[in-house]
Parts: structure tokens; C-alpha cells; sequence
């Protein structure tokens, strides 16, 4: 036992920190129940849900009936439902100031809708409809001024005022998936294409910048709130890729975890991390620089996850699934909800910064690592791993057995991108 000989200090001082880090490692696991509170009321599987940019307690959520509900988070209750389309709700965002918002659906229509309910004797009437030409399959607003984008056919970019768009931007012929508009640099805009796509548009140009074609089909994209120029990608080969605008040649970082097709992404309003949802019924969370998740959330009920949402005070995540209901989550597992007393939140700090001195130790990183799994998601993970290491051997086979030289090594960022067209 290493001693210390100052008489200044505690003789065993390390010794005692590593026990109450190990103590403090274990009471995490212990706390862990994310699960808050399930938003039922749907009547079809949810589809796209969207958050109020002034309101933290309002959430707005779109169902594959057409439906639309507005909840309130504090009282956990549907506050307002609205029936918006024929067919599903494809898309949905709220207007920057929060007063309005818009969606699409399969019956090729964008609709805007007031935020407030409507008075009494007043008919649920859209503010505006606009009757398009093809199915629109998803919508972002701008964060500044009165102009939103719409995907289908082409990426369409509105003015709020005018029935037909500012301008139409294309790229070969394709159906578009998803439109996000950049945080921070506003007049930049990224798409996902099913025909491996990410195209990047600039809103100041008439014509798209450049993209990036990978091995699958990328769902949807997110802008990091607070690196301009960095997102995240959730693609149907089962990972996630976060690139860097600049340099679309390899990504930054490649998140493996999930066990079947990422559905939606959402980065937290710091920066720092980003949830995904999965086909495979489960959420995970990952730090932005890490490869692997740091939790995993699942329960017995719940299906596909289809999207999902991080809130804007970085507190919780809300999912919505095939089975019709929205959950509501802790994004920190273990985290005291209420109010914390002086000397609560002193030990919570100590320990925090116990488990982050003591994090590499193996007993200390085995039990906070350690998650509970379905059993469907274990096989499967299990499964992987065996094909890797078959993949990998084969690879170092035909290696050992080529010419020097003749199999080139590729890195696992860049295996994945097929070209970069600017």
C-alpha cells in the first residue's frame, strides 16, 4: 500500500480516495433509473416530434395517423391535439420565436398552425396551407429570419409570405429524407439522400456546395449547436458518423454500438454529446469525441424508436416509438431530481471528481461500465463482434500472403466513404 510520509497529510490518503470512489461508482449504479414518465394519448406509432424554442415545458409530437399533440412536460399531459394531414406527419419544426409552427405530411401539404390554442367557438384552422406538387418528406425552419426548407423531390427553401419557394436545390435525382438548418453559420443547410448522400447547401448560393456519397443510406443529420461546422450523421449501416465540413474526406469519429439502423440524432444544447435512437428499441448517448455510448436506455415495451429529442436545459431526452408513446428520460441517469442542499451538492462534486481520478482503475471501470442489456441486443452484439474479428483476420491473411505493398491498409474512418463530390 503506497504511504504517505508527509505528517501534514493523511498516511493513506490514495488508498481511502479509491474506496470511496469505488463506494461512490457503485451507489451510480445503484441511483440509476432514467425511466420518468410515458406520454400516452397517440393512436398510431410516433413519427417526428419537435421542441419549443422558448418553452421548456412544451413539446410538440406528430403521429403516422396525421395526428398532432401539443404536451406539457411539467404535468405530463397532452394539452392540445390536432388533426393535421392525410396520412402521416412526416416533419415537423417550430417557428424561432415560438409563436407558430409548421408541418408536413404524405398528403403534399405544409401547414402552419398557431401555437396557442384557439379560442372558444374558433375552428382548428391552419394560419397558411401550402399544396405542393410532390410528398414532402421533412422540414426545418430557419433560427433567424422567416424562411424555412422543406425535402422531398428537391430541397426547397420558402419564404412565409409567398406559395411557391425562393429557390429549389437539387443534385442528381433522388428523394430527400431530412433538412437541417446550421445553428450557428444560419444560412447553411445539410440534406440526406437515399441515394447515400449528404449534401451540404448554402442558402446565399443557388447551387450546393459539395457532398459526401458512404457505403449506406444516411436517415437524418444534426448540426452541433455550438461547433459550427461539425455534425452528425446516423446511417442505416448501423453507426453513426460525425464529420467536419471542412474535411469530408474521413469523418472525425465513427459511434458503433447500435445493433441495427440509427433513426434520428439529436445533439444536447451543449455540444458535448448527442442521443440516437435505433431500430434495434433502444436509445443510446454518446460523448461527441468517444467511438462507444456511455448508457443505453431500453424497457420491455418499447419498440422501434423512430425520433428523439435532447431538451433545451440539457436535463432530458424524450423518444418517441412505434408503440405509440413518447418516454421521457434523464439524459444523466443518476441525477437527484428537486432541489439539492448545500452539502448534497458538495458530495456529489467530491464524488464526481473520485470516479474521474479513479476511472482507468479495472475493478472501478468494470462496474461503471457495466449495463444491463435484452437479451435480443446481446446475441446481436455478440454476433458482431465474431463477424469483426472474421473480417479482420481475413483482412491480415491476404496481407501476409500479397505482395508488400499490394493491400493497402484503410482505416475504419475512411472505409466507409465512398467519394466527395464538390
Amino acid at each position: 500500500v503506497p504511504r504517505n510520509y508527509d505528517p501534514a497529510l493523511h498516511p493513506f490518503e490514495v488508498p481511502r480516495e479509491y474506496t470511496r470512489a469505488l463506494n461512490a461508482t457503485k451507489l451510480e449504479r445503484v441511483f440509476a433509473k432514467p425511466f420518468l414518465s410515458s406520454l400516452d394519448g397517440h393512436r398510431d406509432g410516433v413519427n417526428c416530434m419537435a421542441k419549443h424554442p422558448k418553452s421548456l415545458s412544451t413539446v410538440l409530437s406528430g403521429a403516422c395517423d396525421g395526428e398532432v399533440k401539443i404536451w406539457n412536460l411539467t404535468k405530463r399531459q397532452c394539452i392540445r391535439t390536432i388533426q393535421a394531414h392525410e396520412g402521416f406527419v412526416r416533419g415537423m419544426c417550430a417557428r424561432f420565436c415560438g409563436t407558430s409552427f409548421f408541418t408536413v405530411g404524405d398528403d403534399k401539404t405544409v401547414k402552419q398552425w398557431k401555437m396557442e390554442s384557439p379560442e372558444y367557438g374558433e375552428e382548428e384552422e391552419p394560419i397558411h396551407t401550402i399544396l405542393g406538387k410532390t410528398v414532402y418528406t421533412g422540414i426545418d425552419h430557419h433560427w433567424k429570419e422567416a424562411v424555412f426548407a422543406t425535402c422531398g423531390h428537391q430541397v426547397d427553401i420558402w419564404d412565409e409570405q409567398r406559395t411557391s419557394p425562393m429557390c429549389s436545390l437539387t443534385w442528381g435525382f433522388d428523394s430527400i429524407s431530412s433538412v437541417k438548418f446550421n445553428p450557428i453559420e444560419t444560412y447553411l443547410l445539410g440534406s440526406c439522400a437515399s441515394d447515400r448522400n449528404i449534401v451540404l447547401y448554402d442558402m446565399r448560393k443557388s447551387t450546393p456546395l459539395k457532398k459526401v456519397i458512404l457505403n449506406m443510406r444516411t436517415n437524418t443529420l444534426c448540426w452541433n449547436p455550438m461547433e459550427a461546422f461539425i455534425f452528425t450523421a446516423a446511417n442505416e449501416d448501423y453507426n453513426l458518423y460525425t464529420f467536419d465540413m471542412r474535411f469530408l474526406e474521413s469523418p472525425v469519429m465513427v459511434h458503433m454500438d447500435h445493433v441495427s439502423a440509427v433513426l434520428d440524432v439529436d445533439y444536447s444544447p451543449t455540444g458535448k454529446e448527442f442521443v440516437s435512437a435505433s431500430f434495434d428499441k433502444s436509445v443510446r448517448i454518446f460523448p461527441v469525441n468517444k467511438g462507444h455510448s456511455r448508457e443505453v436506455y431500453h424497457t420491455k415495451r418499447m419498440q422501434h424508436v423512430i425520433t428523439v429529442k435532447w431538451t433545451s436545459d440539457n436535463k432530458y431526452i424524450l423518444c418517441g416509438s412505434d408503440e405509440m408513446n413518447i418516454r421521457l428520460w434523464k439524459a444523466n441517469a443518476s441525477e437527484k431530481l428537486g432541489v439539492l442542499a448545500p452539502r448534497e451538492k458538495a458530495a456529489m462534486n467530491y464524488n464526481q471528481k473520485l470516479k474521474e481520478k479513479f476511472q482507468y482503475h479495472p475493478k472501478i471501470r468494470r462496474i461503471a461500465q457495466h449495463r444491463h442489456l435484452p437479451k435480443s441486443i446481446y446475441c446481436q452484439i455478440k454476433e458482431q463482434r465474431i463477424m469483426r474479428e472474421a473480417r479482420r483476420r481475413k483482412e491480415l491473411n491476404r496481407r501476409k500472403h500479397s505482395k508488400p505493398g499490394s493491400v493497402p491498409l484503410v482505416s475504419e474512418r475512411k472505409k466507409h466513404i465512398v467519394a466527395v463530390v464538390k
